[in-house]
């Protein structure tokens, strides 16, 4: 089963029935004939940036943000919007297509990724600022396998 397949099954999960632990989640997935190792769930939530909110019963549950189903993933947006990247000490600079870098940028800023401290996005133009001169290379090196430019 593909990732794809099985992020759309744990937001119809989420939507459907509101779990309040991974484990509950866990379980309907298997009734879904979804069997998921627990670090792998850990991941499909983090990328698909499930939340945990109140519940009106004083509870939690598990929900889908807003903003999941009008960002793309960098996986689907790089390859078509990335042009070009280049760095000095910590920051990075990212060309995109005219129009792209915001978007771009707010899929950066999504990944939460470490190295990364902040984004500044303009039209086509993103500066990474990253946390050390150290993170440049395998940063950039990340974001060009994404946009399926890796060596």
């Amino acid at each position: 089963m593909s990732k794809q397949v099985r992020h759309a099954e744990i937001v119809e999960a989420i939507r459907t029935h509101r779990p309040g632990s991974q484990e509950k989640l866990r379980a309907l997935l298997v009734e879904r004939g979804i069997d998921v190792t627990q670090a792998t769930l850990s991941r499909d939530i983090r990328e698909l940036r499930l939340v945990k909110v109140p519940a009106s019963d004083g509870g939690a549950h598990y929900t889908v943000p807003d903003e999941y189903d009008s960002t793309p993933s960098l996986t689907s947006l790089l390859p078509t919007l990335f042009l070009a990247a280049e760095g000095v000490e910590h920051m990075l600079v990212i060309h995109t297509l005219k129009g792209a870098a915001q978007t771009v940028a707010a899929g950066i800023d999504g990944e939460e990724w470490p190295e990364v401290l902040g984004t500044l996005a303009g039209d086509d133009t993103i500066l990474l600022i990253l946390r050390s001169r150290e993170a440049l290379a395998p940063v950039k090196s990340r974001i060009e396998a994404l946009a399926g430019m890796g060596d």
